[in-house]
């Protein structure tokens, strides 16, 4: 296990993570337009988002499975081209048919890269696994960030067309990505020195870490789906709507490069606790006072969200320590795939009952989320990432 991190390998890593969220960041910033273009009930709303997030999450422990047994880094410029492609056709589309099936696909490119990009981020993390993964992490919440601020203004200049030009830059990474593969395929383990892994995987503590990860989802999915569309439901326009989910998820990436030396120190489970339990309380304050005092909380809420995502996939490589590839696949992708899911059920209540109510039953779902969490078994020490077959180049 090499001892220090290969800031060359992750920063190319990082910057795929950086555009093919990018391009996940740009669809809820898209909503609010689409909402005003196809007349879109809530229910509607949270079914393009339940789109990108099924497909980007339901078929990500099949690419981990995949990345594991053969070797997949051609997923890695792969999954941030089509990622690209279909958000920015999806802006576009004369249609909300073609709307729903454009993300979806968008989602898949976004299923493709996560898995096999962990992985490498383990490889090329040393011995501070946390701390490595948040740097892997920075690159995909910045992106995510940067979505509703780049796309925002470009749609409200030029229409929902701009959404189709702010993907040209993530499509220039893809290329880029495909060009140094033979400099990241360094840092994967020599076939020749396939050794067992250390520990075995522990099936039942990572189900109950997706449970953890997924009751988490549902708060969050809620709110990237609804904060722009409770904005203006109080009197805001589009763009006050995503500029304050932006900040969310600018707080989102600055959480990262916090959290990450902070669970290395205090311990992965503790930092996931603590976390989790400050969610139901941040998010009632949101929306019972709004505001400045408001924005702070919801700011609050992507560090505490987003500061942990790392963490949860250190966690669910520790617990599957001979399937990297696909403990990602399930941390990032199955788990947060049950919140989307979950996302649309708030979208009928908002339907049925009112926007409002439905932020309440988002507030309250990591409640079990941090029961569950109590139930967490200590991981078998940071194990060094197995040494599988070396990823393919074609």
């Amino acid at each position: 296990m090499r001892e220090e991190l290969d800031r060359k390998v992750m920063a190319a890593l990082s910057g795929g993570h950086l555009a093919v969220d990018f391009a996940s960041g740009a669809v809820p910033a898209l909503l609010p337009f689409l909402v005003l273009e196809f007349d879109l009930s809530y229910t509607a709303t949270a079914a393009l988002m339940l789109a990108v997030l099924v497909s980007s999450s339901v078929v990500q422990p099949l690419f981990g499975l995949w990345s594991d047994r053969r070797g997949a880094m051609w997923l890695l410029p792969g999954g941030v081209a089509v990622a690209g492609v279909g958000t920015g056709l999806a802006a576009a589309a004369p249609s909300y048919a073609l709307v729903l099936l454009l993300v979806f696909i968008a989602g898949i490119g976004i299923a493709a890269y996560h898995p096999e990009g962990a992985k490498f981020a383990a490889y090329a993390s040393g011995r501070k696994r946390a701390s490595g993964m948040s740097y892997f992490n920075i690159g995909g919440n910045t992106g995510y960030a940067l979505g509703p601020i780049v796309v925002t203004p470009l749609v409200i200049w030029l229409g929902l067309e701009g959404g189709l030009i702010a993907m040209l830059p993530v499509l220039v990474v893809a290329v880029i990505l495909f060009r140094v593969l033979p400099a990241l395929r360094r840092v994967a383990p020599e076939h020749s020195s396939r050794r067992a892994s250390h520990g075995d995987d522990d099936v039942r503590a990572m189900s109950l870490l997706a449970i953890v990860i997924a009751f988490r989802s549902v708060a969050w999915f809620g709110l990237l789906t609804f904060v722009p569309l409770w904005v203006v439901e109080n009197g805001g326009t589009e763009g006050e709507g995503n500029r304050t989910l932006a900040l969310m998820l600018v707080a989102g990436a600055v959480g990262t490069l916090v959290l990450g030396p902070v669970a290395d120190r205090l311990g992965l489970r503790r930092t996931l606790l603590v976390t989790q339990a400050a969610l139901p309380v941040l998010i009632v304050l949101f929306v019972t006072m709004g505001g400045v005092v408001g924005t702070l909380a919801l700011m609050l809420v992507g560090l505490c969200v987003v500061g942990t995502f790392g963490v949860t996939i250190v966690l669910s490589q520790l617990y599957l320590p001979r399937h990297v590839g696909m403990a990602s696949g399930l941390s990032v992708g199955l788990a947060m795939g049950l919140g989307g899911i979950a996302a649309v059920a708030l979208g009928a209540v908002a339907d049925a009952v009112d926007l409002e109510t439905a932020l309440y039953v988002a507030a309250a779902a990591p409640v079990v989320g941090c029961v569950v969490c109590l139930l967490l078994p200590p991981p078998v020490g940071l194990a060094r990432p197995p040494e599988v077959a070396p990823a393919a180049i074609v």
